[in-house]
């Protein structure tokens, strides 16, 4: 990772749902490899406070905002807070990475789905992400990377995840046109899609659910389940000045789930 590509200055990377999981995962990976850190958070102010802390630790800066990533209605106000952390922060007009983590699971077999759930998961995993995304745009360096995260389940089916499934289908084709619609300002975009990792994420069930657990790793490849050290690490690769030239894509980190 090159820090020099804007003049003396380090690489800034906005990631939603930072915090915890693989987001946290990604921003610590990011900080090791020189990168400094915007994270959001939901409602756990001491946790994205801690993800703060130790990624002053490896060096690097960063800052938690708040926000709800479903929220559609606040992203002007949270455009605005991004603005004013660059600004104090960094001295800063703009941001060079940007990585569409946040995201709740829900796990209901097709025809108990309600349509809260429905647009719970919609508002977060499709309709925040286009439109947060959108908002924040003119705070995006020309030649800056987005990365979407999408899931293994857009590729292989288990009952019970439709609507998500779905969601993630539709940020899959959202970042094809990304790529397209933003190459004349040579901003990358690109989809990395999880398989079944061990963090908390579903009330923790791969990792906590020695049946689940097994159950994967006997579907996958490489024989376990993954862990949040081998997504983190992944999308920070990804970003890295050597893979400039990927555009468009969905890159699978699952360990060979289902294959």
């Amino acid at each position: 990772m090159n820090p020099d590509t804007h003049g003396t200055h380090s690489k800034i990377a906005l990631i939603t749902g930072g915090s915890r999981g693989l987001g946290r995962n990604t921003a610590i990976a990011l900080a090791r490899r020189g990168v400094d850190v915007i994270l959001t958070y939901h409602a756990n102010h001491a946790e994205a406070d801690a993800a703060v802390a130790e990624i002053q630790a490896l060096g690097r800066q960063a800052v938690a905002l708040q926000l709800d990533a479903g929220k559609v209605a606040s992203f002007g106000d949270f455009t605005g807070q991004v603005r004013d952390a660059l600004k104090r922060q960094w001295q800063r007009e703009q941001f060079d990475y940007l990585i569409n983590n946040a995201g709740t699971g829900h796990h209901a077999p097709f025809a108990q789905t309600t349509e809260a759930h429905f647009d719970a998961l919609c508002n977060v995993h499709f309709k925040g992400v286009y439109f947060l995304t959108q908002a924040l745009l003119p705070l995006i360096h020309d030649g800056g990377r987005i990365v979407n995260i999408s899931s293994g389940l857009a590729r292989f089916s288990m009952p019970g995840a439709s609507a998500y499934a779905a969601m993630k289908g539709a940020i899959e084709v959202l970042t094809r046109y990304l790529a397209k619609e933003l190459g004349p300002r040579g901003i990358a975009v690109n989809t990395v899609a999880p398989g079944a990792i061990a963090t908390d994420f579903n009330g923790g069930t791969v990792r906590d659910n020695p049946e689940v657990n097994r159950m994967v790793a006997a579907n996958t490849a490489l024989g376990r389940a993954g862990l949040p050290d081998d997504i983190g690490p992944m999308i920070a690769s990804l970003l890295d000045d050597a893979n400039r030239w990927v555009t468009g894509q969905r890159i699978e980190a699952s360990g060979g789930m289902f294959l």
